[in-house]
């Protein structure tokens, strides 16, 4: 068990927390949710230990061991892959290093002797020489191939390192598990192997995340971080946001009846106050009056986007032809003789591990890339706006907001361009800030006022709920659904991909195609979607051979 007694945090003047008081028990699931700035990886970084509140303390029951997920990805790359996940039980790999150490001395005495026994019945105590196989099974489960598992972390990509350090944060079946963004950068089949492993979890996690489908799989109670207060609800994320919403709706019919109580005393008392034979009953309806209070409805911090893609023109029937696409990068074959043609109604998701092979089919149909082999052809009616998986460079500038934008806008006034900003909460003095000084989220929500502005009938998106809110994806996922056109999207939220889609596509490593007119939970469970996935896989490791 971890609990809190009066945590409060103060930067500046500002308090973050104010004498939080929280208890999280053995057996359920925290799903720690707010608005940005709210604190959520603040509070997490506390319960750590990373980070002294002003006030207050962190209480653990003696002996339970704390996990977290490390935020530094570059922190072991001069260590083995097994070794660092490993490392997530500090204790056991400590024993492991002082034994190799002790069996390695030339001149090993008695009191080494005596020395090693200790250390290799703490050893059986704690499992340990079930350890590199436990290691092993946490990194096949996220993906990560056996031939990697010795290789150094620093020879992994980024995406495959998050895997890593996910892998050491749940390595050894901590007592405590905090979990900051876990399912960023992990692929949809990892995501889903996390949501099992954290449902069979019998101790206790602490998990911030902005995915949704994730948050309702995985949490038994939310914790929302409001007002420099926390609350719990029991339940998952969907339950919280009905009880939420039911509760507010509540207070306002309460408040409702109320206040038409109050203007029939006041009528009342107006009519009557004057009249000696209605005083008594005037002088009654007063005092009833001074006794009705209204409920304070504190409004919510958070602030929901509005994303509304809107076509200046309707799209054709011809959209996007693709034929025997081929691309290979640094000796990898991405994409292997993909064809396919787009129909007007089609909302189209890529999914599946092979990260680069989306983004490389995104850069050739944006006109980023020229493939290998192959064509594409965009309809005379199509015009598409483009979603880059990373758009840093369209920041590298002195714009200030409303300029930036505005170069994108056929009409050149400000009014019209800080409409569209302020539909992503750019507000006031936000306009005038510099666009390199944005943080990730603040330009998301640039690019997609970007593509808000330009009226196109296609959307082309690479992972754009990198970095945002949860209430900012859940305006993009209305906007997706709600937009009369053709998309084409990558992500990792498994709810987006569900609610949007009509039709899955994975590139499967080696660059096959898998193309099907579905929902993604339809394809997830699809024994023909298996089936291919198998005969690709095989032909794969053929070719390899």
């Amino acid at each position: 068990m971890i609990s809190t007694s009066n945590i409060t945090l103060r930067v500046g003047k500002k308090a973050l927390f104010e004498d939080v008081n929280i208890k999280f028990t053995q057996g359920n699931c925290y799903g720690m949710i707010g608005a940005n700035g709210a604190g959520k990886s603040t509070f997490l970084r506390i319960l750590s230990g990373q980070l002294e509140p002003t006030k207050g303390e962190v209480i653990i029951t003696p002996g339970e061991r704390l996990s977290f997920l490390q935020q530094d990805h570059f922190k072991y790359d001069e260590f083995p892959v097994l070794d660092t996940v490993m490392m997530g039980n500090a204790r056991l790999y400590e024993i492991m290093k002082e034994k190799e150490a002790l069996y390695a001395k030339e001149d090993f005495s008695e009191e080494d002797g005596i020395k090693a026994s200790e250390l290799e019945g703490e050893f059986a105590t704690m499992n340990g020489w079930e350890a590199e196989s436990d290691a092993a099974n946490l990194l096949n489960g996220l993906g990560i191939s056996t031939e990697l598992h010795y290789s150094f972390v620093k020879d992994l990509p980024g995406p495959e390192k998050v895997k890593v350090l996910l892998a050491q944060a749940l390595f050894g079946n901590p007592d405590i598990l905090l979990l900051d963004e876990p399912t960023n950068h992990l692929d949809l089949d990892a995501i889903a192997w996390l949501e099992e492993f954290l449902i069979g979890f019998e101790n206790t996690v602490i998990v911030v995340s902005h995915d949704r489908y994730f948050l309702n799989k995985v949490c038994t109670q939310i914790a929302d971080i409001d007002y420099g207060k926390i609350k719990l609800y029991a339940g998952n994320y969907d339950f919280w946001y009905e009880s939420s919403q039911l509760i507010i709706r509540q207070m306002k019919e309460a408040n409702k009846k109320k206040e038409d109580k109050i203007k029939e005393l006041q009528d009342f008392i107006s009519r009557f106050s004057a009249n000696a034979s209605k005083s008594k009953q005037a002088t009654s309806r007063k005092r009833a009056l001074e006794k009705i209070e209204l409920d304070n409805i504190v409004p919510s911090s958070r602030k929901y986007p509005y994303i509304d893609f809107k076509p200046n023109r309707e799209i054709g029937n011809e959209v996007l032809s693709v034929e025997n696409l081929s691309k290979t990068i640094d000796g990898e074959k991405v994409l292997d003789n993909i064809s396919f043609n787009l129909n007007r109604e089609d909302k189209v998701a890529l999914v599946g591990s092979n990260e680069l092979a989306k983004t490389t089919l995104f850069k050739i149909l944006s006109g980023e890339m020229e493939p290998d082999e192959g064509t594409y052809k965009w309809g005379v009616t199509t015009t598409f706006a483009y979603f880059p998986l990373d758009g840093s460079r369209e920041f590298d500038n002195d714009y200030s907001i409303v300029d930036w934008l505005m170069q994108y806008s056929d009409e050149k006034d400000v009014t019209y361009v800080r409409g569209f900003l302020g539909r992503m909460l750019f507000s006031g003095d936000d306009g005038i800030k510099k666009v390199k000084v944005l943080s990730g989220g603040e330009k998301v929500r640039c690019l997609l006022s970007k593509m808000m502005i330009s009226g196109a009938n296609v959307l082309l998106l690479d992972e754009p709920t990198n970095h945002l809110d949860m209430e900012s994806i859940t305006a993009l996922n209305k906007g997706l659904t709600n937009f009369n056109g053709v998309v084409i999207f990558t992500s990792h939220d498994h709810q987006i991909v569900e609610t949007t889609a009509n039709r899955i596509m994975e590139i499967l490593p080696g660059g096959h195609l898998i193309d099907k007119m579905t929902t993604y939970d339809e394809y997830l469970e699809s024994d023909e979607t298996a089936r291919k996935r198998q005969k690709y896989t095989v032909q794969t490791e053929e070719d390899y051979q």
